[in-house]
């Protein structure tokens, strides 16, 4: 059976990011395991579980998959997670993986064998786009060097941070996605004009946003062959 490992963050993940790939994985079959940094269970961002923000189905349907479903509260510790063992490695987005799952070297672990390796396939969405901005191969290289990739924008940020780069909660952001993964060699272009953005380079996928996690779920399918 085809098998996903989810690598979700315990600082804030975007609802429909996680949720859509999730349940269309499942539905096509998709034996999914879901990791945390420390095996905790994961924590849903409460703006992408906002009727105000996301409407009223949306809020509905990612609230009761982040309550209810058994493998999402029940993850294992990322460092329990074997490189290679699932056919494809899932990077839910949210301004929380900046903090956890970017900085975490066994997340990093898992991307880079997922993508540099012969078998297997790495779905990277929005904020945890900047994941590529810290992953380097054996030889210093960094992996997305010279791959084109899309993810959260600098245009859209601008929208959320303060002057300071305070997010509306009062936490500091560490980065901006574009910057780091354009300054280490990406091909960067989350394709501002068009109402979704995902990107294929080899085994590697990469989807702008919220917006985008549908595509990207029916593009993963598509390169799983499912």
């Amino acid at each position: 059976m085809t098998s996903a490992l989810f690598v979700v963050s315990e600082e804030g993940y975007w609802g429909e990011e996680c949720v859509e790939p999730l349940t269309t994985l499942e539905d096509a079959g998709i034996d999914v395991t879901v990791a945390t940094p420390t095996g905790g269970e994961p924590v849903i961002d409460e703006g992408s579980a906002d009727p105000e923000e996301v409407g009223e189905e949306t809020a509905e349907r990612v609230r009761e998959v982040d309550e209810n479903h058994p493998k999402l509260n029940n993850p294992i510790p990322l460092a329990r997670a074997t490189p290679g063992e699932h056919d494809v490695v899932v990077f839910p987005g949210g301004h929380g993986t900046e903090w956890d799952i970017t900085q975490d070297r066994h997340a990093r672990q898992l991307l880079l064998d997922a993508v540099a390796g012969d078998e297997g396939l790495a779905l990277v969405v929005c904020h945890a786009v900047g994941i590529l901005g810290f992953t380097r191969e054996a030889d210093g290289s960094y992996l997305v060097k010279d791959r084109e990739v899309t993810g959260f924008p600098n245009a859209w940020e601008e929208d959320i941070v303060d002057e300071f780069d305070r997010l509306p909660d009062g936490r500091k952001l560490p980065y901006w996605v574009e910057d780091e993964v354009k300054a280490v060699g990406g091909e960067w272009d989350a394709e501002l004009d068009a109402d979704t953005s995902v990107k294929v380079d080899g085994d590697l996928i990469t989807a702008r946003g919220p917006a985008s996690s549908a595509a990207a779920a029916r593009t993963l399918l598509d390169e799983l062959g499912e």
